[in-house]
């Protein structure tokens, strides 16, 4: 098991800010750590993304949490990631010369896939763990379950559609990982300053995990 996934065994959360207003990176910070959060990934297509990247990332160091980029779909996103001081690469997609390069950097990367192909692929290109997404459009915890059985060596994400209500059916079904995005990083919210809310729904949801 790679030192990423290790890192993130006891909680095993990323969360997905996207559209996360700049200058609210403390607050982020401050709240994910209250909850127990240890890792987030701000999407490369959010406004201002590699400022937020960097910021947030000096907010959480003092917390232990790390700070990643999220829908990396190329290698100019990539750079772009790196740049900023991403500490691990997350995408919707699958793409050979991104997962190789965070390969060669020992980045934790965690590619988009769907299909047994791409999953199989992208794990011998040197991805870290696969995120299938989405997994909800094609099955939700029983495509994960139906993946376990040939893909017993390789660590999945469940993303797209994982709430509070079944974060736990997609552990039990053999996500290594699930993640979360606007069900908790919810965009008006943050726009409203109101991370008070923010920290109660990711409370609930990381406490569901660990009832798990």
């Amino acid at each position: 098991m790679s030192e990423f996934l290790e890192f993130l065994q006891d909680v095993p959360v990323v969360g997905i800010l996207r559209d996360i207003p700049q200058g609210s990176e403390s607050l982020c910070a401050e709240t994910a750590a209250k909850c127990g959060l240890k890792a987030i990934e701000v999407t490369m297509n959010t406004n201002s993304a590699a400022e937020i990247i960097s910021a947030l990332k000096s907010a959480a160091k003092p917390f232990g949490i790390r700070v990643g980029a999220g829908t990396v779909r190329n290698m100019r996103d990539l750079k772009a990631a790196l740049d900023a001081g991403a500490e691990f690469i997350v995408s919707p997609n699958t793409v050979e010369s991104v997962i190789r390069a965070c390969a060669q950097r020992n980045v934790p990367d965690i590619p988009g896939a769907l299909s047994p192909t791409e999953v199989q692929n992208a794990y011998d290109w040197g991805a870290t763990c696969v995120k299938i997404f989405p997994a909800n459009c094609v099955g939700g915890p029983s495509y994960i379950k139906a993946l376990r059985g040939p893909f017993r060596d390789i660590p999945l994400l469940a993303c797209g559609g994982v709430s509070k209500e079944n974060a736990g059916d997609y552990l039990r079904s053999g996500a290594n990982l699930v993640a979360f995005g606007a069900s908790i990083f919810k965009p008006d919210f943050m726009r409203a300053n109101d991370w008070e809310t923010i920290g109660k729904n990711l409370s609930e949801f990381l406490r569901a995990v660990k009832d798990r």
